[in-house]
């Protein structure tokens, strides 16, 4: 059980690490469609070749094309996100609104139950993001609370998309290797960005600015998943899934540290105290 675990964190802080240089991007839809351009074309004959020698039913294809279609609206919501919020305010709320939707819907529609602490998770990832989204903020009047609210807003579209293709992909595993569904999800990706990244005509901008990171970003982004993927096929999904969101805390000390984000020691608590609602959910709820 040790490797799954070590994959699973590194796959959150390799996760971190590039949203952090994506949120530092001139254009958002064309960093994140750029550093997935790169892994997409490398790992084309990879797909093409397993799918040439392992044909499967029409149903799992269907199901490569959901996988391609969820990470099509989760990478155009990502973009969206990443312009409006502060690294430091959407991401924990990106990456935990899975973990607090899977339970919720299991109590209200399948009947089933959560242990105390599993409760208290759920209060500690919803106090998190009531506090990251200034709900009940004085400072603040009421048209700004308003515009504070869409990138959280946001970030819950992107967290529920989540919940949705890591679903699909643990099924898909049982039909395609790790390798194979990275480049599924990874076509899905870029197919979602490119109307965006064509409207904008900012590509050569973004490379001449970010040569660097957007290399960088090319490993780490497709990696990331890539390092979960293999994970959830040595261990249940149940078992890591919560162990990956790690990264919450590391995007938000990013965000403070190196981005400079206001309300720094806030994000940085609530980054803990959903983290740690996570972990109460995943291995005691």
């Amino acid at each position: 059980m040790l490797l799954p675990i070590v994959l699973v964190i590194a796959s959150g802080m390799a996760h971190a690490v590039w949203s952090m240089f994506t949120k530092r991007s001139r254009s958002k839809s064309v960093f994140l469609w750029s550093i997935m351009m790169v892994a997409t074309i490398l790992l084309l004959p990879v797909l093409i070749t397993e799918l040439w020698k392992n044909p499967m039913n029409a149903a799992s294809y269907g199901l490569l094309l959901l996988s391609m279609l969820l990470q099509a609206v989760y990478s155009w919501l990502l973009s969206k996100t990443y312009e409006l919020g502060d690294l430091s305010q959407i991401y924990p709320i990106m990456r935990g609104t899975s973990t607090l939707l899977v339970p919720v819907i299991g109590v209200l529609f399948l009947n089933e139950s959560l242990s105390v602490f599993g409760w208290l998770g759920i209060l500690c990832m919803l106090g998190g993001f009531a506090v990251l989204s200034g709900i009940g903020s004085n400072s603040r009047s009421g048209g700004q609370q308003a515009q504070g609210l869409k990138p959280v807003l946001m970030a819950l579209c992107v967290g529920l998309c989540t919940t949705c293709y890591v679903f699909v992909d643990k099924l898909n595993l049982e039909h395609v290797s790790p390798i194979a569904l990275l480049e599924v999800t990874n076509i899905g990706f870029v197919l979602g960005l490119t109307p965006a990244v064509i409207a904008s005509g900012k590509i050569v901008e973004e490379w001449k600015a970010n040569k660097t990171t957007l290399l960088l970003g090319a490993i780490l982004n497709p990696g990331s998943y890539l390092l979960f993927l293999f994970a959830m096929s040595q261990a249940p999904m149940a078992h890591i899934s919560p162990l990956r969101e790690i990264g919450t805390i590391f995007a938000t000390f990013l965000g403070v540290l190196l981005l400079k984000e206001q309300q720094g020691l806030r994000r940085m608590l609530c980054s803990v105290v959903i983290f740690g609602g996570i972990v109460l959910i995943g291995m005691l709820g």
